[in-house]
């Protein structure tokens, strides 16, 4: 996706200037003009390298170890984000011409599943984004960008590849790490998801000690919250207990950002 230049003649421009220079649509010409790359001007169109094994060695056995390599090559990748052209204007022909798009812009594409969730595609090469939508115009941006456009459409993840064998999810504690610039790590190795348990437990004196697990199934993101407690507690004080818990949890501003999910378990305390 490198710069070109030259190209057609004057007279197959739809926009000319008042000299007759081809121009755009408000009448500036286009002569020393040049087009923005983003960083991204010797750009193959491929993916970057390493980057797909690392998804794929992620998919195929989810530890923190694995995701987090695969976190840090997406984060250092480039990515084509799909704009496609929108009708914002359709006029009705006659005859069998049927309808016409007489006015369209381009829009970011977001895909909704059938839970009413959402999610931003993003692709690691040209190839990739032609098996999808071959008519799609590719924009490359850093992954950050590309998160923080699917947090702003209200996208709960992103979808790397999505028409490809070795399309891979990624959860929204991820979009937030890349969108935030920071590193991601695995909520129960995470200092300032410590903190926050920390601080949801400190009310409750029953609580004698916890700790954080990865939660099952691997690969889902949960987070396992051990709750040490003395033995014999009624079963409705605990569930109480585990609900006060987990609403101090959700309502921590780190919370969304940095838990995809959350489950309890309990263990005896002496």
């Amino acid at each position: 996706m490198s710069e070109s230049r030259g190209g057609p003649a004057a007279g197959d421009f739809a926009h000319v200037d008042h000299v007759g220079r081809p121009s755009d649509s408000t009448g500036q010409a286009w002569a020393g003009k040049s087009i923005p790359t983003h960083g991204f001007g010797e750009d193959t169109g491929a993916a970057a390298p390493g980057l797909l094994e690392a998804l794929n060695a992620m998919q195929e056995a989810p530890t923190p170890e694995s995701e987090t390599a695969a976190m840090r090559a997406v984060a250092a990748a480039r990515w084509l984000v799909p704009v496609v052209a929108v009708a914002t204007e359709v006029t009705e022909a006659s005859g069998s011409a049927g309808r016409s798009d007489k006015r369209s812009e381009m829009a970011t594409v977001t895909l909704t599943a059938p839970d009413g969730s959402r999610a931003l595609p993003m692709f690691s090469s040209l190839a990739a984004l032609a098996d999808w939508d071959p008519s799609a115009r590719p924009v490359a941006v850093p992954a950050a960008s590309a998160a923080r456009a699917a947090v702003s459409e209200g996208c709960d993840v992103l979808v790397v590849d999505v028409a490809c064998r070795h399309a891979v999810v990624l959860r929204p504690t991820m979009v937030w790490a890349l969108a935030e610039q920071r590193a991601w790590q695995p909520s129960h190795l995470d200092a300032e998801v410590t903190g926050l348990v920390d601080r949801a437990c400190a009310p409750e004196p029953i609580v004698r000690a916890h700790r954080l697990e990865a939660g099952e199934p691997a690969g889902a993101g949960v987070l396992r919250v051990v709750l040490g407690v003395r033995p014999g507690l009624p079963a409705d004080e605990i569930s109480a207990l585990a609900t006060r818990i987990g609403e101090r949890i959700a309502t921590d501003a780190a919370a969304r950002a940095r838990i995809d999910a959350l489950v309890f378990a309990l263990e005896a305390a002496g």
